[in-house]
C-alpha cells in the first residue's frame, strides 16, 4: 500500500513537473517575438542611421535624417508590434481569409473579390505622384526588413498567432497599404444595406409610417417616396428577413448600419479659449478589438515633428498635430453607395440593357483556395455602375426584380484613388487652407476633417460625393432601374461644393456625425446621419462657457449623460410616474413601482456603477420591438438599437405615429401607455433573470463591458481569457463618451463600438496636449504594452502627447538604431 502511494506521490509529481516545463517552453518559445527595443540593427535600404525612442507608454518617437527614412522606421515599428494585425488586413482586402481559416470565412472572401477591391488598390499606386509612390515604397522596405530580421533569427515567427496558423509572410507591397484604405471605407459604409431595408419596408408599411420607422433628420424635409414595387417590376422574393451570418464577426470587415463609423470632433479659436490659444478634440469611433486598430507615434519629417494615431499598414498619421496644426475626423456619412438594378438582355444573358442598347458584362473568373475544402471559383461580373453582387449578399434577392441583377455603385471603387497622397500632404500641412487644400486629392471613405492652427479652426468635408441626376427616381434613397439612364451616376460633384465652415462666428465647430447641411437633392450630401442625440449634448456642453480650457473639452469628450433618456424617458412614462395603488413586494406592479421611481430621478447620465442606465435601455429595446414588430415582422431583427427619432414620433403621435402603439393582431385597442407598462414590465423581468430580484444592487457596467477581443484567438476556449480585455464601462448609444451596444446576443449591452483613440490638443500649450487608445501598443499578448493604456482608457484618463524629443528620451523604455547596412 505503501509502495503504491509513493508511486502515486511520484506521477503526480512528474505531471506537475512536465506541466509546468511544458508551460515554460511555450511561454519562451512564444516570448521569441516580443521585440527587443534596445537592439541596433543594419538593414538595407537606409541612406543614414535612424534613432527610434520609445517612450514609457512605448510610443516610438523615430528620429531620421530624410523622410523617406523615417517611413522606412515606421514601417519597421508597425511590423514589430503588429505583424500578425497587418497581415490579417492584407488577407481580408485580397479576400484570402479562407486560406487560413477555411470555410467559415469563404462568404467573407468571395464578396470582397467580388468588389475586388485589392485589384484596385494595385492599379491605384500608379495614380499617385512620385513623393507619395516613393513613402509607400519606403515603408514597404521597412516593413520587409523586419520581416527579414524574423526570417533569419529566433524571433517566434513575429507573433504567436504565426504558429497556430500559416507562417508564411509575404513582402510587403505599396498597394497593400492603399488596400486597407479601401478596407476602412468598407468598414464605414452602410448606405448599400440601408437602401435595402429601405425598399423591403416600403413594400409593407405606407410612407408615411415608413417615415416613422427610418426617420430623417427632424430639421430637413423630404418628400416622400413611393413605394417600391411601384418603381421595379415584381414580383420580389421574400425577404430572408435574417442577418448576414458574416455581418459583425471578429474576422470580418462587413458591418450592419448600426456600426458604420462614427466619431466625436470639436474646435475652438483662441477668442473662445481660456489660455488663449486653438483647441481640438477627436475621438474616431471604431469596434473595440485587441489590440486597437490604433497604434500611437511621433514622426520627426523634414516639414516638422507630427505625434498621433496610425493604423499599422499605411505610412499616415490619420488624427494628430504637429506644432503647427491639429487635424481629426469624423464620419460624414456622405451617401457613397447606390444600388443599380441592371436589366439582363433576354436574348442574350452576358449583356444589361441600357438607354444606349445592350452592352456586355465585363466578366473574369478568379479562384479562392479553401483550407481544408476544394477551391471555390468565382465569376466576377461588373456593369459600367459597378460589380454586380449576387442576391444572397444584403438580401439584396428580396429587392431584385426577375430577370435582372444588382450591381453597386461606391466611390472607394475607384482605381485612381489618390486617398494617400491627399493624407501625406495633409499630416505635413502647416495651415488649416494647406490642409483643406490637400483635402482635394482624397476620395473614400468620405470624411469631417477638422482642423485648428494658430489662428483658424475649420470643417472641410473630404471624399468623393457622387453627382446624381435630378431626376432620378429614388434620389439614391433605394435601388434604382439603370435601364433608365437618369439613375445613373453623372460624375462627382465639385470639391469646391464640399460641406465647409471656417471660423464660424461662434468661435466653436464641431460634429457628432450629425447633420452638417440642408440642401436639396441632388446637391445633398446625405438623408441618413449618423447621430441627431449626440450633437444636442455637445451644444449644451459648449454653450455653457464663454471660453474653453483643455479640461473643458476633455470634460465633453468623456460626457455619459445620454440626452436620450432625458428626452425620451419622461415622454414614455409620462402617465406611468407615481400612478396606481401600492402594490405587494414581490409583484411586477411592485417592481415597475421601484423601477420608475430610480428612473424619475434619475439625470440620464449612463455611470457604470447604477441601475438606472440598464433599466432604460432594456425598456427602450422592449418598447421598440413591441412598437415594430407586429407591423413589420421578423423585418424588426434589423433594428437592434433603440432608434429615438422613431420613439419620439410616436409618442408625440407625429402625423398620426401613435398607431404603431395597436396590436394589430389583437381585438383590443392599444394605447401608447398599454405599450409602454408592458414593455417596461417586460424588460424588468428579464433583467431580473440575469442579474436578480435586487434592483437597486444591478450596474450597468456588468452588462456595458467594453469588449476588447482577439479577433481570432479571442473566441478559442483558454486562450480568450489570456487575449480578450475586459471592462465595466460607463458611456451609450448616444453618449458624448460613446459606448455602442452589440444590439443582440445573449448580452445585448456589450460595448463593442466606441472611441478606441481619444486626443485633446491645446495649440496654447502644445505640449500639455494629451491622447490615449483602448489598449496597448504592442499586438503581443506576453507584452507589457498589450493592456497597459486600456485601464487609463477605461477610467478616461490620458498621457501626455510632446513634441519634445528630450522628454520622450527622458522616460524612454527602448532606444533602437537602425543604421544603414555597409
Amino acid at each position: 500500500m505503501l509502495t503504491a502511494f509513493r508511486w502515486m506521490v511520484r506521477i503526480v509529481t512528474g505531471l506537475v513537473v512536465l506541466t509546468l516545463l511544458l508551460g515554460w517552453m511555450t511561454y519562451y518559445i512564444l516570448s521569441r517575438s516580443l521585440p527587443d527595443y534596445n537592439e541596433s540593427f543594419e538593414i538595407a535600404g537606409l541612406t543614414a542611421p535612424v534613432e527610434v525612442v520609445r517612450n514609457n507608454a512605448n510610443v516610438p518617437h523615430i528620429f531620421g535624417k530624410s523622410e523617406a527614412d523615417v517611413f522606412f522606421a515606421l514601417g519597421f515599428v508597425h511590423a514589430q508590434d503588429r505583424l500578425w494585425q497587418m497581415t490579417m488586413l492584407r488577407r481580408t482586402a485580397q479576400g484570402k481569409l479562407s486560406e487560413i481559416f477555411g470555410e467559415r470565412t469563404v462568404k467573407i472572401d468571395e464578396l470582397l473579390r467580388r468588389l475586388d477591391i485589392y485589384t484596385l488598390a494595385l492599379q491605384s499606386v500608379e495614380a499617385q505622384d512620385a513623393r507619395t509612390r516613393a513613402v509607400l515604397e519606403a515603408y514597404a522596405a521597412g516593413v520587409n526588413a523586419w520581416i527579414g530580421q524574423v526570417n533569419a533569427g529566433a524571433r517566434g515567427r513575429g507573433a504567436p498567432e504565426f504558429f497556430l496558423f500559416s507562417r508564411e509572410i509575404s513582402a510587403w507591397s505599396p498597394a497593400d497599404s492603399i488596400a486597407i484604405i479601401k478596407l476602412m471605407a468598407l468598414d464605414l459604409s452602410a448606405h448599400l444595406e440601408t437602401e435595402v431595408e429601405r425598399a423591403q419596408l416600403s413594400q409593407i408599411l405606407a410612407p408615411e409610417r415608413l417615415a416613422d420607422l427610418l426617420a430623417d433628420d427632424p430639421t430637413q424635409g423630404v418628400m416622400a417616396l413611393p413605394p417600391y414595387a411601384s418603381l421595379m417590376p415584381g414580383p420580389f422574393p421574400a425577404a430572408a428577413q435574417q442577418k448576414m451570418a458574416y455581418l459583425d464577426t471578429p474576422l470580418s470587415p462587413f458591418h450592419s448600419r448600426a456600426f458604420a463609423g462614427a466619431s466625436n470632433a470639436f474646435a475652438a479659436l483662441p477668442s473662445r479659449s481660456a489660455a488663449g490659444g486653438s483647441l481640438l478634440a477627436n475621438d474616431p469611433h471604431l469596434g473595440l478589438t485587441a489590440p486597437s486598430i490604433w497604434y500611437l507615434a511621433r514622426l520627426d519629417l523634414p516639414s516638422g515633428g507630427i505625434i498621433g494615431g496610425t493604423i499599422p499598414g499605411m505610412p499616415l498619421m490619420l488624427v494628430g498635430r504637429s506644432d503647427k496644426l491639429g487635424w481629426g475626423l469624423t464620419s460624414s456619412y456622405v451617401d457613397d453607395q447606390d444600388v443599380v438594378m441592371e436589366r439582363v438582355n433576354p436574348e442574350n444573358p452576358e449583356e444589361y440593357l441600357t438607354p444606349d442598347g445592350p452592352k456586355p458584362f465585363r466578366t473574369e473568373q478568379t479562384i479562392l483556395t479553401v483550407k481544408d475544402a476544394a477551391p471555390v471559383t468565382i465569376t466576377q461580373r461588373w456593369s459600367e455602375s459597378g460589380p454586380i453582387l449576387p442576391g444572397s449578399h444584403y438580401d439584396l434577392a428580396s429587392v431584385t426584380p426577375p430577370g435582372s441583377v444588382a450591381a453597386l455603385e461606391w466611390t472607394a471603387l475607384s482605381p485612381a484613388d489618390t486617398s494617400m497622397m491627399a493624407g501625406l500632404r495633409l499630416m505635413t500641412s502647416q495651415t488649416v487652407e494647406e490642409a483643406m487644400e490637400a483635402g482635394r486629392l482624397y476620395i473614400a471613405p468620405s470624411q469631417n476633417l477638422t482642423l485648428a492652427d494658430g489662428k483658424t479652426i475649420a470643417l472641410q468635408t473630404i471624399g468623393a460625393i457622387p453627382a446624381r441626376d435630378a431626376a432620378h427616381v429614388t434620389k439614391g434613397r433605394m435601388p434604382a432601374p439603370g435601364w433608365e439612364g437618369k439613375n445613373r451616376w453623372t460624375g462627382v460633384q465639385p470639391y469646391e461644393q464640399n460641406p465647409r465652415e471656417v471660423n464660424p462666428a461662434s468661435g466653436i465647430i464641431g460634429n457628432t456625425n450629425n447633420k452638417t447641411v440642408d440642401r436639396p437633392f441632388p446637391n445633398h450630401v446625405s438623408y441618413d446621419w449618423g447621430d441627431t442625440q449626440r450633437i444636442q449634448r455637445w451644444l449644451s456642453l459648449m454653450q455653457a462657457r464663454e471660453v474653453h480650457t483643455r479640461d473643458s473639452f476633455i470634460e465633453a469628450q468623456l460626457d455619459t449623460v445620454s440626452p436620450t433618456a432625458r428626452n425620451i424617458l419622461p415622454l414614455i412614462g409620462a402617465d406611468l410616474w407615481f400612478t396606481g395603488e401600492p402594490a405587494p413586494e414581490g409583484t411586477p406592479e411592485r417592481l415597475r413601482q421601484r423601477a420608475l421611481t430610480l428612473l424619475a430621478e434619475w439625470n440620464g447620465e449612463m455611470n457604470e456603477h447604477m441601475p438606472e442606465p440598464l433599466i432604460a435601455e432594456a425598456w427602450l429595446r422592449s418598447l421598440q420591438d413591441r412598437l415594430a414588430r407586429d407591423e413589420i415582422g421578423p423585418l424588426a431583427d434589423g433594428f437592434t438599437h433603440p432608434e429615438p427619432l422613431f420613439i419620439e414620433r410616436v409618442y408625440r403621435n407625429v402625423g398620426g405615429a401613435s398607431v404603431w402603439c395597436d396590436v394589430i393582431q389583437s381585438a383590443a385597442v392599444e394605447t401608447c401607455t398599454d405599450i409602454a407598462r408592458i414593455a417596461l414590465d417586460e424588460a424588468l423581468l428579464g433583467l431580473v433573470e440575469t442579474y436578480g430580484p435586487k434592483l437597486e444592487s444591478w450596474r450597468w457596467g456588468d452588462a456595458h463591458q467594453a469588449t476588447h477581443d482577439h479577433p481570432v484567438l479571442g473566441e478559442v476556449s483558454g486562450l480568450r481569457y489570456f487575449v480578450n480585455i475586459r471592462q465595466s464601462t460607463s458611456g451609450g448609444d448616444t453618449t458624448l463618451m460613446r459606448g455602442r451596444t452589440k444590439g443582440d446576443g445573449p448580452n445585448p449591452y456589450l460595448n463593442v463600438h466606441a472611441g478606441a483613440y481619444r486626443g485633446v490638443y491645446d495649440f496654447a500649450d502644445p505640449d500639455s496636449s494629451v491622447f490615449v487608445i483602448s489598449t496597448g501598443q504592442s499586438g503581443h499578448p506576453l507584452s507589457r504594452f498589450y493592456d497597459d493604456m486600456s485601464e487609463l482608457w477605461r477610467r478616461g484618463e490620458y498621457i501626455p502627447m510632446s513634441l519634445d524629443p528630450e522628454l520622450a528620451r527622458g522616460g524612454a523604455v527602448g532606444i533602437t538604431t537602425l543604421t544603414p547596412a555597409p
